[in-house]
């Protein structure tokens, strides 16, 4: 069949508009019109001048370019070698397509095949057209006509050598350009000066021998080498010295464990002696921390760049858990950005990811989505793969579906270049287009080193049980070192008289510092970025429950609260925003202040004291349950406005985060390690989505400060409480929360009260130190009728951990029910209702840490108590009881619950009305009919 048959049935004015559309912008039209038009273009300049005029009489008085086209397929009169331009361009655009299926980036194991191949007899050419030649060829960076063998060659050479590159999938018309000459620069190899090939060699040195080094001190024992990808720390070398010359000042890299130790020598200058220390399992100076692993701790250093130019980089401590630092990563450099550099080409992130982990992890997509996303983009992350092509135990064929681990990158149409680690300078190029197409489009880029693991998942491990073949390869295959030197050797760029200087210098500082690491008695833990946290110490013990003033002038107060519920009068709102913003106004004169507006009032006074205040979360502009309208649209343009940026010009940030918790989650767990002096929060939608997020709270908000001497301020609010809506948005889980409670790592809170809210909210950043919050936030006290504050708590108290019953007589009590939370004005109103003086209800506004000597002065307050009970709507095995339980285990408590369950709440919305009047009847040894309760929230 005819290929070209297809045109007979289009119309000529299409064929014309289609024409002058890609004379205008060629890449905007679909790629086989594109191809057709450029095969055309280059067969009518490769004609003679007598062919082209013959040509065209031939086609009568058809002028336009495209007539002729038409005309001539349809007659079947385009000559044979216009129909050979076409296939050249089909040629070209294949191997940009595809180039990257058959290349030779596979250093130990043989590539798959791919059908069909890039030969030329799948394009309809064959050996005869070698030496002819086409226009073509100046697609691929040719001055002038070349032959078909030279395009070829030229092809093979850009697309099919020790890098595959993707990026085809770009619809981008500039970035797709940019890559295209890039490539064909030298194509697409580097062209380094002998002092430079001399230093990739020396940090090649390194790597290898150190890894070497540890092997032989240190038989058996975990460290997680590199080996097999050592080109790495040549790449992370290069990369941060030319991201400096593009303007980069700062670089934050989240990595694994594999290879981490020789980054931590090898890039950030670690001391070796340090290092063997740390192998001998010595303890920390500080009793006070558990520390960590050796594989796990973060740096952080201000380097000079060979070049000259000083860099800070910053290592991000991470867990055993893969890709979860990544989110970090994200975090930190956007505070960094936002707090201090102001513009996103001075930060760079970098993130080293695992082949099987970046392919399997669920976060690795949460993470490329933000690349893009207002309030998470950050100006594009260089993403380099350690591919050791097999996970832990499974084959890479096993470990995903994709042909390419890095496949996530065609989410965000981010080129990929995939390299031949044992190809040092085929790696030194790949990292040098990272950094300049970073640098250019502030978009992600990955690098995928194509390597292998010379032992098992850990130095312990036997490999060959499941890959017995693949070792047997790797067993006789020389490391990356040797290759490098034997090519600079066999160029005469260097001499064997360097090269063993350059090893035996490198032995001999091992061994210095291998014994002089016998003389350290404890090990010292760096601070990860000491120098944004001088102005806060890490909190002595009890310093968390030391009263902290966190009022604010009665007068200033209602002056700011006034200012932020006034609707500009320019601006036109649809009726109900107006409303609620009237009726903040009158709560204001009434001095019945709300929870919205407790909140509101917290980020008014820190942002004029010059705090920051970020607001992250899905749909926290509005808020889940419309009660905060942060970020109010006009009627008719949708035109954003913010009431809380007009009462300061300190920085106020509100973003509805795309659907996720945990890369979320972890992206504002790295703001606020970063930004000390801005309130960070992050909202979930309802409080059990954060179980989607638990590696983040489990690994970093948990034990961080223990493991890595980590603060951090970040405040989690988890909308909690039973309200008939079923299992899955009744409970935030507080029980898994204080589970982690311990050495004053974290607080948790159950708020009642908009003031107490409010004097929360301002203590977190009104402490000299930091630690995270988490809130079991409310849902219906949100418009809860008592659930109102005057000004004057707002001025003339701090923060109360504890609330006392305020109508209780003591000499009267018989019965004290602690509770928490929503529960509260349940069991309240049920007192008031059987007008119960011998029950004293205490609410534990902060569950931990318990404020010992406030509760100590109640339990001696109601001394004449017969029995004391802790009162709570969740589950008997959920909620506090357990904790409570074990801190009060000597008072005789007992606890007024619905029976244990494996779900939180019931789904039938009767069953909830049974269970919690029983809660409330027991509490009151009631037995009264249900009272009917809506459904709320």
């Amino acid at each position: 069949m005819d290929r070209f048959s297809f045109l007979n049935a289009a119309h000529s004015q299409l064929i014309e508009d289609l024409y002058q559309q890609y004379l205008k912008f060629p890449d905007s039209l679909e790629p086989s019109w594109k191809a057709f038009f450029q095969g055309f273009d280059f067969a009518l300049e490769n004609c003679s001048d007598e062919e082209s005029v013959q040509y065209v009489q031939n086609l009568g008085n058809s002028s336009p370019a495209v007539q002729q086209i038409s005309q001539a397929t349809s007659n079947g009169e385009v000559p044979e070698h216009i129909k050979k331009e076409f296939k050249v361009v089909n040629l070209i655009e294949a191997y940009r397509t595809r180039g990257h299926l058959f290349t030779k980036t596979n250093p130990v194991r043989e590539r798959r095949h791919y059908m069909p191949t890039l030969d030329i007899e799948n394009f309809g050419l064959s050996s005869a057209d070698l030496n002819t030649k086409f226009n073509g060829a100046v697609e691929i960076g040719f001055k002038e006509p070349a032959t078909l063998e030279d395009i070829v060659k030229r092809l093979e050479a850009i697309y099919c050598d020790s890098i595959g590159v993707e990026y085809m999938h770009i619809n981008n018309v500039e970035e797709k350009d940019f890559i295209k000459r890039w490539l064909q620069v030298n194509e697409n190899h580097p062209v380094l000066s002998a002092n430079e090939k001399t230093e990739i060699l020396l940090k090649l040195n390194q790597a290898v021998a150190f890894e070497n080094y540890l092997h032989t001190k240190f038989v058996g024992q975990k460290r997680f080498s590199l080996e097999g990808g050592e080109t790495l720390i040549p790449a992370l070398d290069q990369l941060i010295s030319r991201s400096s010359q593009l303007g980069v000042d700062e670089v934050v890299l989240g990595m694994a464990h594999r290879g981490r130790l020789n980054v931590l020598t090898n890039i950030f200058g670690k001391s070796y002696k340090q290092i063997f220390s740390e192998f001998e399992g010595k303890e920390f100076e500080e009793d006070v921390f558990s520390g960590d692993v050796k594989y796990h701790l973060g740096s952080s250093k201000k380097i000079k760049t060979a070049s000259g130019e000083e860099v800070a980089i910053n290592l991000t401590p991470n867990p055993s858990h893969l890709e979860t630092v990544a989110a970090l990563v994200e975090g930190i450099c956007r505070a960094k950005v936002d707090d201090k550099y102001k513009d996103y080409s001075k930060v760079l992130p970098i993130i080293i990811h695992g082949d099987g982990a970046l392919a399997g992890q669920g976060i690795a997509y949460e993470v490329a989505q933000m690349m893009t996303l207002d309030g998470y983009k950050t100006g594009g992350t260089v993403h380099i793969v350690v591919n050791n092509q097999v996970s832990f135990t499974t084959n890479y064929m096993d470990a995903r579906s994709s042909t390419y681990c890095t496949d996530v990158a065609k989410v965000t149409e981010s080129p990929v270049m995939h390299v031949n680690a044992d190809d040092a300078e085929a790696v030194v190029h790949a990292i040098h287009f990272a950094a300049d197409f970073r640098a250019k489009f502030g978009k992600d880029v990955y690098i995928d080193l194509l390597g292998y693991r010379k032992y098992g998942h850990n130095e312990g491990d036997e490999p060959r049980f499941t890959q017995p073949n693949l070792y047997k390869s790797i067993s006789k295959h020389p490391n990356p070192r040797e290759i490098y030197k034997d090519k600079l050797l066999k160029d005469n760029v260097t001499s064997n008289d360097v090269i063993a200087k350059m090893e035996t210098e490198f032995k001999a500082l091992l061994d210095k510092d291998f014994d002089a690491s016998k003389e350290i008695e404890k090990n010292v833990m760096d601070i990860f970025m000491a120098d944004d946290w001088t102005n806060f110490p890490i909190a002595k013990r009890g310093a968390v429950q030391d009263a902290v003033d966190t009022k604010y002038d009665l007068a200033k107060l209602k002056e700011l609260a006034i200012k932020m519920s006034t609707l500009p009068a320019d601006k036109k709102f649809i009726n109900k925003i107006t409303r609620l913003f009237d009726n903040r106004i009158k709560a204001i004169d009434a001095n019945s202040l709300d929870w919205a507006l407790g909140e509101w009032l917290a980020y008014a006074t820190l942002l004029v004291e010059g705090h920051n205040v970020r607001i992250s979360g899905e749909d926290v502009e509005r808020g889940t349950f419309s009660h905060r309208h942060a970020v109010v649209k006009t009627e008719d343009t949708e035109e954003e406005y913010v009431p809380l940026k007009e009462v300061s010009e300190s920085r106020f940030d509100v973003f509805n985060s795309h659907l996720s918790e945990y890369g979320v989650l972890g992206f504002d767990y790295g703001y606020a390690m970063a930004s000390p002096n801005t309130l960070t929060i992050w909202e979930a939608q309802f409080g059990d989505f954060v179980n989607g997020a638990q590696i983040i709270v489990d690994q970093y908000l948990a034990a961080a400060e223990e493991k890595w001497k980590i603060q951090d301020g970040l405040v989690m609010l988890l909308p909690h409480g039973s309200e008939g809506q079923g299992a899955e948005h009744s409970s935030a889980r507080l029980e898994r929360f204080l589970t982690l409670c311990a050495n004053e790592n974290m607080v948790v809170a159950n708020i009642t009260s908009p003031a107490n809210y409010f004097h929360l909210l301002r203590r977190q950043l009104k402490w000299s130190f930091r630690k995270p919050l988490i809130v079991m936030s409310p849902k219906s006290l949100l418009r809860h009728p008592k659930v109102v504050s005057p000004l004057e708590d707002f001025s003339s108290k701090g923060f109360q951990p504890i609330l006392d019953d305020p109508t209780a007589d003591p000499a009267k009590i018989e019965k004290l029910v602690l509770c928490s939370g929503k529960l509260y004005f349940e069991l309240l109103a049920k007192k008031e209702e059987l007008n119960c003086e011998n029950v004293a209800l205490v609410r534990f506004e902060q569950l931990y840490p318990l404020q010992t000597d406030a509760i100590e002065a109640i339990f001696a307050k109601y001394d004449n108590r017969k029995s004391i009970i802790w009162a709570q709507e969740e589950p008997e095995n959920m909620g506090a009881w357990s904790y409570i339980l074990r801190n009060f285990r000597d008072t005789g408590i007992q606890v007024v619950s619905p029976v244990p369950s494996g779900a939180p709440a019931p789904g039938s919305h009767k069953m909830f009305e049974k269970n919690q009047n029983a809660v409330i009847n027991r509490v009151f040894d009631r037995d009264d009919a249900p009272a009917k309760r809506p459904v709320t929230a």
